[in-house]
């Protein structure tokens, strides 16, 4: 008999391409048939059949609250009944920029837009309008969105399937584009010495959550700040899903590293469409109508997402938010982990803040080549057996997980027991 989520799956196939709106959602990679929400609360969604999960994703990041938040929701309720939309400006988006520019300090002056990728993709175009040169460094396996420079061997839901680019990317955009290890300083080194002059940013993810979690080593880190000093080249932080999520004050915070430009997104806008990248203020200042970098956007500073986003950034400064959200992080993994070597399963995990990795391979990956050697086949099953007994993680070996405030003791025990359950049914 077919259930309502494979009835909806069908369905959803005749009008949209793969039955998905983000090519991750359609369980490619693990097999089977996605689960269709039709509602959620705290630390829990509810799919199609009614079925209750514990959700790992969080809407990928941005449920730091856990989902329908009383405060977010009458803030939305409240900004909607005032009106949808203007295309004019309003109050609350000086509000939304001066609270980002307070708890982000490298960020002196900031632009909304509408997506991570519309942030990524202005702060190349800004940093290029700025330094005059057309090259840029990303770095294997981090994912900056669907702009056409940074679809070259990106991670995310390209890595799912298996082919680390995209079609319909011309050539001449990839030839400005220099791709580099994750954590290589000398790597880093060489080609700075080599190229520095042609090199307009280097974009990051501080800590990557698209080949699954990966920290930056520090010593990275600094060295890409040095130079990126020292040859007159921006620095841009993607913390799209860092930003706030392990730390009030990002990534940039944790690592006490100060980028030029940082974009924004997902906790931003506390579940509705909301993003941003902002920086110090001489480089800001070419931006239109000031400067001749051009960038708009008709919904950019939504009134109504940016009252979910604002409400949002107040409640995560309240006292102690991040250090539970941390702890309650880091007990889910270690309990994981824990479970798995009772299983005698090879498995690591790590977290920062509110994200953590799983990965079923002995040590915690640095890079994306080690991550891609983890047992992905493993995974699957591990994520389906935990798909049956109600909780929702990633579907996909290579996306971070997230934790959020409703995730409890109950909540994290009971989840590190279905674990156990799980792991002790692979080692037969």
């Amino acid at each position: 008999m077919t259930n309502k989520n494979e009835s909806l799956f069908l369905r959803a196939q005749i009008t949209t391409p793969g039955g998905v709106n983000s090519p991750v959602r359609a369980f490619r990679s693990v097999g089977g048939t996605p689960r269709f929400i039709q509602r959620a609360e705290g630390p829990y969604f509810w799919d199609a059949e009614d079925q209750r999960y514990i959700d790992y994703i969080g809407s990928w990041g941005p449920a730091i609250l856990g989902h329908a938040h009383p405060l977010v929701v009458k803030a939305v309720q409240d900004a909607a009944a005032r009106g949808l939309g203007f295309g004019a400006p309003t109050e609350g988006e000086i509000d939304m920029a001066e609270e980002i520019c307070k708890l982000v300090p490298s960020i002196e002056q900031v632009r909304l837009v509408s997506s991570g990728t519309e942030a990524t993709m202005s702060a190349l175009r800004l940093a290029r309008g700025a330094t005059g040169r057309d090259k840029i460094i990303k770095f294997e396996g981090c994912y900056h969105g669907h702009a056409d420079s940074l679809l070259v061997k990106a991670g995310s839901g390209l890595l799912t399937f298996g082919n680390p680019t995209s079609a319909g990317v011309p050539e001449d955009f990839i030839q400005h584009t220099l791709v580099l290890d994750y954590n290589n300083c000398q790597q880093l080194e060489d080609t700075f010495k080599a190229r520095g002059k042609d090199i307009a940013c280097v974009i990051v993810e501080p800590v990557a959550g698209n080949m699954n979690l990966i920290q930056a080593t520090p010593e990275f880190l600094q060295t890409m700040r040095r130079l990126c000093t020292q040859y007159g080249t921006v620095l841009i932080f993607d913390e799209v899903m860092s930003g706030f999520r392990v730390a009030l004050g990002g990534a940039q915070a944790l690592y006490n590293i100060r980028p030029d430009i940082t974009a924004l997104g997902k906790v931003i806008g506390g579940g509705l469409p909301v993003a941003a990248f902002g920086g110090r203020a001489d480089l800001m200042a070419h931006m239109a109508p000031l400067g001749k970098v051009y960038q708009a956007g008709t919904l950019s500073g939504n009134p109504v997402a940016v009252a979910a986003g604002l409400t949002t950034l107040k409640l995560i400064q309240e006292p102690g938010f991040h250090t539970r959200l941390s702890s309650q992080t880091n007990k889910l993994v270690k309990g994981i982990a824990a479970a798995a070597s009772k299983a005698g399963v090879t498995f690591s995990a790590d977290s920062v803040g509110g994200m953590f990795g799983l990965y079923f391979s002995s040590e915690v990956p640095t890079s994306y080549t080690q991550m891609m050697a983890s047992d992905t086949a493993k995974f699957n099953q591990f994520f389906h057996l935990m798909l049956d007994a109600g909780v929702y993680l990633a579907p996909s070996a290579f996306e971070a997980g997230f934790v959020s405030a409703q995730h409890d003791d109950q909540i994290i025990a009971a989840t590190i027991a279905e674990a156990e359950k799980a792991f002790f049914k692979m080692a037969v």
